[in-house]
């Protein structure tokens, strides 16, 4: 018979698990290219923030990493690796400032400071970040500042509508997983 706390584990990899496969479909079936850059408008940040206000860091954090990442493997391999990192820190700090039952408040700015780090992140890999690595590795030559400059707006618009219907998920099941509200 398994203890209370590996009950609790298990069912935090199962949640883990369905939402990061719900990010990576709301990165997979929406997609917008942003000619600029090579990259794409999609919504499965929607997850990844309603994951951390609902589960905190831990899961916020990997489901941020691994769905919207895997989706990029189908077809945009070269954004995996900003993807993981930026995805991951949006996830874990968004679960970390939102806290265990966060109000509507709390949850408002957990998401803003979510939205900056997806804005910024992504800047800072494009810009600098694939530039400096493509100089030995011509794998990630595909952006430039420029480019990134270019994607500033739509990732503006692509964070703030995930955050808004993050929130809306998040005030309809926050009562019944424990999650505030």
């Amino acid at each position: 018979m398994k203890s209370n706390t590996q009950m609790q584990q298990l069912i935090l990899v199962g949640v883990t698990a369905a939402f990061a496969t719900l990010a990576f479909l709301g990165t997979t079936v929406i997609r917008i290219p942003i000619p600029a850059s090579g990259g794409y408008f999609n919504l499965g940040d929607t997850f990844v923030m309603a994951a951390a206000l609902l589960y905190g860091p831990v899961v916020g954090g990997l489901v941020g990493a691994i769905g919207p990442a895997m989706a990029d493997a189908v077809g945009f391999p070269q954004f995996i690796l900003a993807t993981a990192v930026v995805k991951g820190i949006e996830g874990l700090l968004i679960g970390l400032l939102a806290g265990r039952r966060p109000r509507p408040l709390r949850a408002v700015l957990a998401l803003a400071v979510g939205v900056v780090i997806l804005v910024g992140g992504y800047y800072i890999f494009e810009a600098l970040i694939y530039p400096l690595l493509a100089r030995s590795i011509p794998f990630f030559g595909v952006t430039d500042a420029a480019a990134a400059l270019a994607e500033l707006v739509p990732n503006l618009l692509q964070g703030g509508i995930s955050a808004l219907i993050a929130f809306g998920i998040w005030k309809v099941l926050a009562r019944r997983v424990g999650g505030g509200g």
